[in-house]
């Protein structure tokens, strides 16, 4: 098989894993679609659905890996916010299996909403790899033994964030992309996912970001700015192409199907060449009504998805942009829903879920369920239950078990 062929049958693997994988390994799930198995997620919500609810040590906005039979969550607790974990707990019943706790070795100011345990934290399956605004970085087996830990701020000590850092990690082979924009010393690192040395440093523009990373295809990625989006070849940091017209620095860019889709004047859809993704991609079009706030968009079988500061659902026609409806939810979000392409789930920031039933025509709030719980990070999925996070709990969200299990 020749270069492109192989490239084309691996993107259209990585295209299709949303929708067969259980584990969720990274921010938004693979692709950052935030897309699940169809029907894999309870419609009808109840309190009966709260299979576990568990409380957290310290507090924390980093979205939940699931890994097999165990969950994932990076909290930081201290007076500063300088004392910081990462907690496993059993998927099953919420146990707490191990708390790995490290001392902050950078700044960990950060806006009062936040928290030092801003990123999420990703995998490769084998480790979990973690990192927090004080730019703090640690990997860990899933039973918890240390394998190496950087204090990053050692080597690049004037990165300046008053806000706090919040871009997650990923994991693209044996090489970990670590994001580290600001407004002063601003770059991403490739890191070696088995020592967490430097594998290459690419200075990137200055200015606040809280983006993260989305691989567009094997050993590639997207890196996303204010000046806009970039592909970098994982192997040695080198950019492949750029799409310089501009994008969010808040909500993060999605791919599905070859497709990626930027929060870049509204929404901007760039089509991957299918035979070759390290060349320029074709951008399909470009919606201005599509207008994401902190929520980044979600792409669904035939339209993408994104939620407006107001907390108006938008839904835009994936072959052309067009807005087909509008729903106003209760909000406001700062976490990203969930979508099967049927249904959407939508947590607000004071813990309502709201499941949205997703129409041609319209969408219609089918259920909710009230967790009474602040909600700022994005949910996750694995294994048909839903994984929400507050600052101090971890609520898993599923069917009933079977009697007997």
């Amino acid at each position: 098989m020749d270069r492109p062929v192989a490239l084309l049958v691996a993107a259209v693997l990585l295209a299709a894993a949303p929708l067969e994988a259980d584990d969720w390994l990274e921010f938004r799930g693979p692709g950052g679609a935030s897309r699940v198995k169809e029907d894999s997620l309870p419609v009808e919500l109840s309190v009966a659905d709260i299979r576990w609810s568990a409380d957290l040590p310290g507090r924390g906005l980093s979205g939940v890996l699931v890994v097999g039979d165990r969950a994932f969550v990076t909290t930081s607790d201290g007076p500063t916010q300088d004392r910081l974990h990462l907690v496993c707990l059993s998927a099953a019943d919420g146990r707490i299996l191990w708390d790995r706790q490290v001392w902050a070795t950078g700044r960990t100011m950060c806006h009062s909403k936040t928290s030092v345990a801003g990123p999420t934290p990703c995998s490769d399956g084998t480790r979990v790899y973690a990192i927090f605004s004080s730019n703090d970085l640690v990997c860990f087996d899933l039973e918890g033994n240390l394998q190496w830990l950087r204090g990053i701020g050692f080597d690049y000590p004037n990165v300046s964030n008053s806000l706090g850092m919040a871009s997650s990690l990923l994991v693209s082979g044996d090489t970990v992309i670590v994001p580290v924009e600001n407004d002063s010393e601003s770059y991403t690192l490739g890191v070696d996912a088995a020592t967490g040395a430097n594998r290459w440093k690419l200075d990137r523009p200055k200015g606040a970001n809280w983006t993260s990373p989305v691989i567009l295809a094997p050993g590639i990625v997207a890196l996303q700015s204010k000046t806009g989006v970039d592909a970098v070849r994982v192997s040695d940091g080198a950019t492949l192409w750029s799409y310089a017209e501009g994008a969010d620095t808040v909500s993060s860019s999605a791919l599905a199907d070859g497709v990626l889709y930027v929060p870049s004047n509204g929404v901007t859809a760039l089509r991957l060449d299918p035979a070759d993704p390290t060349k320029q991609p074709t951008q399909v079009w470009r919606e201005n009504t599509l207008a994401p706030s902190t929520a980044s968009c979600v792409v669904g079988a035939d339209a993408v998805y994104c939620i407006n500061g107001a907390g108006v659902l938008t839904a835009g026609d994936r072959a052309t942009g067009k807005r087909r409806w509008q729903l106003r939810l209760q909000g406001p979000f700062s976490g990203t829903p969930l979508t099967d392409g049927r249904h959407l789930w939508a947590v607000n920031e004071a813990g309502l879920v709201q499941v949205v039933e997703l129409g041609d025509k319209e969408g219609s709030v089918v259920a909710t369920l009230d967790l009474g719980d602040e909600i700022l990070c994005s949910p996750a999925a694995a294994s048909g239950a839903l994984y929400v996070r507050s600052n101090t709990k971890l609520h898993k969200i599923g069917r009933p078990a079977p009697a007997g299990k």
